[in-house]
C-alpha cells in the first residue's frame, strides 16, 4: 500500500519545476526575439525594395523619353492632293492635321520616269484648315531659301515631317546656357513624339525638393497654356536636394546639360535624384537615403538634327510657335 501511494505522488519537485520553466521561457524568449529581429530585417528590406523600385521607374521613364525628345511626326500618313509645278507658291494637301507654320516637309518627286522622282524640301508659311491649302517656299540642304517650288510634284506623292527638332531637349536657360524659357537644373523640357504613337507633345520634369516630389506634367504641343501642376502629376514622392558635387560647394542640380561646341543643342543629359524610404527604418530609426544618377542619357532625335546641321540645313525643325510661346514660360 505504501509503494502504490509513493507512485502516485511521483513527478516533478517545485526547484525542478521552476527551472524546467526558466529553460522554457529562455528557449521562447530566444526565438521570440530572433523572430523580432527578422520582421525588423524584412521591414528594412522591404522599405529599401520599395525606394528603389520607384526611383528605378522614374529614371527608367526619364531614359526613355529624353531619347525620344526631337522626333517629328504627324498623326496620319498626308498625301499632295494636287500636282504642283516649278514656281507655285502653294499646294493642296490630303490633311494638314499635326502641321505647323514653319515646318519643313519633303515632298516626293513626280513620276520618276519623267521628272527622276526628285524629292524636294519645302517649308510652310501659312496653313488654310479650310481648303487643306498650304503656302510654301523651298529650302536647299545649304539652307538657302526660294519663295516658290524648284520641282515638279504628282498628286498622290507622299509628304512627310522631314528630319528632327534640334532643340527636342529645350536648352537650358541662363546663367547655364542663353535659351530664353529654357530648362534648368531643377525644370527638365521635352517636345517631340515622346510617345511614339504620332501624336506630338511637351513634357516637363520638375524636380521639386521642397516638396519633396519629382513631377511629369504632359500636354498636346499645340495647346494654349500648360496645366498647372497637382499631386496627380507627381512621378516620384520623398525627394531630397542632392549631395554637394564638392566639399563645401553647391548642390548637385536633378538636370545637368552637356552642349554642342556652339551651346545650340543638347547631346547628353546627366539626371541625379536622391529619394529616401517612406517609412523610418525599424533597425536604425532613421529614414534610409539613396542618390540615383544617370550620367550619359542622350537625346537620338536631337543628336540626329545636330548631326544633319552641317550638310542638311533642311533637316532641322525649328520649334513650333505654341511651345515656344505658350508652352515654355
Amino acid at each position: 500500500m505504501s509503494n502504490a501511494r509513493d507512485r502516485s505522488q511521483a513527478g516533478f519537485s517545485l526547484i525542478e519545476l521552476l527551472i524546467s520553466t526558466g529553460i522554457l521561457l529562455i528557449i521562447t524568449s530566444v526565438v521570440t526575439s530572433g523572430l523580432l529581429q527578422m520582421t525588423r530585417s524584412q521591414r528594412t528590406i522591404s522599405n529599401r525594395t520599395d525606394m528603389h523600385s520607384g526611383v528605378r521607374s522614374a529614371t527608367e521613364l526619364l531614359q526613355q523619353e529624353v531619347g525620344q525628345a526631337g522626333r517629328i511626326t504627324v498623326p496620319a500618313p498626308i498625301t499632295l492632293s494636287a500636282a504642283v509645278i516649278e514656281d507655285d507658291t502653294t499646294a493642296i494637301l490630303s490633311s494638314v492635321a499635326g502641321l505647323f507654320v514653319n515646318e519643313l516637309l519633303s515632298i516626293e518627286g513626280a513620276d520618276p520616269a519623267i521628272f527622276n522622282n526628285q524629292p524636294e524640301t519645302v517649308q510652310i508659311t501659312a496653313i488654310d484648315t479650310s481648303t487643306r491649302q498650304i503656302t510654301v517656299k523651298h529650302v536647299s540642304s545649304r539652307g538657302v531659301v526660294t519663295d516658290r517650288f524648284q520641282s515638279k510634284h504628282s498628286a498622290g506623292v507622299a509628304v512627310t515631317a522631314a528630319g528632327g527638332f534640334g532643340t527636342g531637349v529645350v536648352p537650358p536657360a541662363p546663367p547655364t546656357g542663353t535659351f530664353t524659357n529654357g530648362s534648368t537644373g531643377s525644370v527638365l523640357k521635352l517636345y517631340g513624339d515622346i510617345n511614339g504613337n504620332g501624336n506630338m507633345v511637351y513634357v516637363e520634369y520638375v524636380c521639386d525638393t521642397t516638396n519633396g516630389a519629382l513631377y511629369r506634367n504632359m500636354v498636346a504641343w499645340n495647346a494654349a497654356s500648360k496645366p498647372a501642376l497637382t499631386p496627380a502629376n507627381i512621378l516620384l514622392s520623398n525627394i531630397l536636394a542632392n549631395p554637394a558635387q564638392t566639399v563645401g560647394g553647391p548642390n548637385l542640380p536633378c538636370f545637368q546639360y552637356q552642349m554642342d561646341l556652339f551651346g545650340n543643342y543638347v547631346l547628353d543629359v546627366a539626371i541625379t535624384l536622391t529619394v529616401q524610404t517612406q517609412q523610418i527604418d525599424p533597425v536604425t530609426r532613421q529614414f534610409q537615403r539613396e542618390t540615383k544618377a544617370l550620367l550619359n542619357v542622350s537625346p537620338r532625335n536631337t543628336i540626329g538634327a545636330w548631326q544633319s546641321a552641317g550638310v542638311n540645313q533642311n533637316r532641322v525643325q525649328p520649334m513650333p510657335d505654341t511651345i515656344k510661346n505658350n508652352l515654355l514660360p
